[in-house]
């Protein structure tokens, strides 16, 4: 089996997923990249999480989050539960402001069921959505007294960008989506949770004849979210987005009217999958994964919290069978500055070096070693298993490219390289075969992978 081939395939698995195994690695490996590929974008074609026993093991307040992290850890659409999260940072829907935190996990399920679907989908199931129509006041959109707040960033965040749209057409665009609106909930209390309702309520909606973006007719919000979707501005901004969050660190969104892409070429061939295919993500999601500027860009991105914890969980093999203590992780994305279901703004989360300022990096790195740190967890027997097969003669050297390639495969720098090779070297060669020493060995491996996952190369994706 080709090291390239590896480290290709783990590097597709990082970035349409959170990380994989290498019992699964070696899996997909032999299946071949551009059929994975193909299996990644088609989840209707794997086998769902059965629903019955989600609910069983992780129903009751403060779950969700918790929920969705064990979803990402096992499963077998892993593509699915990233485009979730992709939308969840481009249509950001807070329960800062909501308080409702069934309206906004049904929300990540309206994700996952149409997040890979045609971009005029996606868009009608978000101005349908009752987090979002509370989060950006259209609930208070009504004839005679529109509200544009949600209509401004449908344009300006969701859609199209900054300079793509006149003031007119936001005020037209509210116009459209007035009597679009949700039935209040139950009470939370005392019967428990219960979803909000899409309603549209047509005595408050103005049928009135509008002009959106040069074209003139009676529009409704379909019309608008199609007249959208065909725009070539649409195109690009979502072809930048995807660019962003799978390929390479861009500048944060609100730049993008002044700052070109990062690779300009590339952003163009999503684009042009995007407008050839109607807006189909998973379309262009094939084309995206399957294109050289992609296969190229290994650890060309600061990993987001989520891919953090995920990673690391998925290194370590815990969580793979419903258990306690899932809802520490959502406090330790928390932590890291990705608080899920609340992000900051209507902006999403700032991404790229962002994720590392302060004592943010200090916090990922804590979380890291911890996680590590404990020899029975059955990722960490993986790797001192494979290790034994080396023999107890192995080279300080040899020691650590195997823990590297254990743990990614990686790449290090020379600097990064030298230090690890040295730790190896201080205390002689690897002893598998006493007994005695076995817990002295083991607790090397421990420390080696600990240095790995501390260092400045594993931040990235």
């Amino acid at each position: 089996m080709a090291g390239n081939d590896v480290a290709q395939m783990a590097h597709l698995m990082r970035r349409a997923g959170f990380g994989t195994t290498r019992t699964e690695l070696e899996a997909y490996v032999q299946k071949g990249y551009e059929n994975v590929v193909d299996e990644l974008v088609h989840p209707e074609r794997g086998t769902p999480i059965a629903e019955d026993i989600l609910q069983r093991y992780f129903g009751g307040e403060g779950a969700y989050v918790g929920l969705w992290i064990y979803r990402m850890l096992n499963s077998k659409c892993p593509l699915q539960e990233k485009m979730a999260l992709f939308w969840h940072h481009v249509f950001a829907t807070g329960l800062g402001k909501n308080q409702h935190i069934l309206a906004s996990s049904d929300q990540i399920d309206t994700f996952r069921r149409v997040g890979m679907g045609k971009m005029r989908d996606i868009l009608l199931a978000l101005s349908k959505d009752p987090a979002m129509l509370f989060w950006l006041d259209n609930n208070e959109n009504r004839k005679g007294e529109p509200n544009e707040n949600y209509g401004r960033e449908l344009l300006e965040l969701f859609s199209l960008g900054v300079g793509n749209y006149t003031e007119d057409d936001i005020k037209n665009c509210a116009r459209a989506f007035t009597g679009w609106t949700f039935a209040q909930p139950i009470p939370l209390y005392p019967h428990g949770y219960y979803s909000p309702d899409f309603i549209f309520v047509e005595e408050e909606h103005d049928a009135g004849e509008k002009t959106f973006l040069g074209h003139t007719g009676n529009f409704n919000g379909d019309d608008i979210i199609d007249i959208i979707a065909a725009q070539p501005a649409c195109a690009q901004f979502i072809a930048r987005h995807l660019y962003n969050f799978f390929v390479a660190d861009e500048p944060q969104v609100p730049s993008w009217n002044v700052t070109p892409p990062r690779d300009a070429a590339a952003v163009e061939t999503l684009a042009n999958a995007f407008t050839e295919s109607d807006g189909d993500m998973s379309h262009i999601l094939r084309v995206l994964f399957n294109a050289d500027f992609f296969k190229a860009a290994r650890f060309a991105k600061i990993k987001s919290p989520t891919e953090l914890v995920t990673g690391i969980l998925k290194l370590v093999g815990t969580h793979h069978r419903p258990e306690p203590g899932m809802g520490q992780y959502a406090g330790a994305t928390s932590l890291m500055g990705q608080q899920l279901l609340n992000p900051p703004t209507v902006e999403g989360w700032h991404t790229g070096k962002e994720w590392i300022d302060g004592g943010l990096l200090t916090t990922r790195v804590n979380f890291a070693v911890k996680e590590v740190s404990d020899a029975a967890k059955p990722g960490i027997q993986d790797v001192i298993a494979q290790l034994k097969a080396l023999g107890n003669d192995a080279a300080p050297e040899k020691f650590v490219d195997k823990c590297l390639e254990l743990a990614g495969p990686m790449q290090v720098n020379d600097t990064t390289h030298g230090y690890l090779t040295q730790f190896a070297a201080a205390n002689g060669p690897l002893n598998f075969e006493d007994e005695d020493a076995s817990e002295e060995t083991e607790s090397r491996v421990v420390s080696m992978l600990q240095l790995i996952v501390a260092s400045r190369e594993y931040q990235l994706g």
